[in-house]
């Protein structure tokens, strides 16, 4: 099966992969070949590929929208990196930035946003594990 990955600004992945699994806004799912025909909304997360020799790729998702039929599946999303991508300090310092917003009981936060970008800094840094 195929999946491409787009931005608006790029095309960050497509290639033939064998296994896809993704988070929707309803939980995990994965795709193998001749899965039935889907379309999903995405949340912040991980995207993970797997190819027949086991070859492993992550990339972030922020969001956006899932579409699988005919085993052609496209991803279209506002933000995604591949692991390898990432700058694994800045996510780090971006992570403890949000957490510091959300803990900081004095200062008038929006709690929505931090806990957003706390998903995003965490998404980014689970999808740098595979390096």
């Amino acid at each position: 099966m195929h999946l491409k990955i787009i931005t608006q600004e790029r095309i960050v992945f497509d290639e033939d992969v064998d296994e896809i699994y993704t988070k929707t806004t309803d939980g995990e799912i994965g795709i193998l070949k001749n899965h039935v025909p889907i379309m999903a909304a995405l949340d912040i997360g991980v995207t993970k590929t797997v190819k027949n020799n086991n070859e492993i790729k992550l990339f972030t998702t922020m969001g956006g929208i899932l579409q699988f039929k005919n085993d052609e599946a496209l991803i279209l999303t506002t933000t995604a990196e591949c692991g390898d991508e990432i700058d694994v300090t800045r996510a780090k310092e971006a992570l403890k930035r949000a957490q510091a917003r959300l803990a900081d009981k004095d200062a008038e936060v929006d709690a929505k946003r931090a806990e957003a970008a706390i998903a995003r800094a965490m998404a980014r840094l689970k999808a740098t594990l595979n390096n």
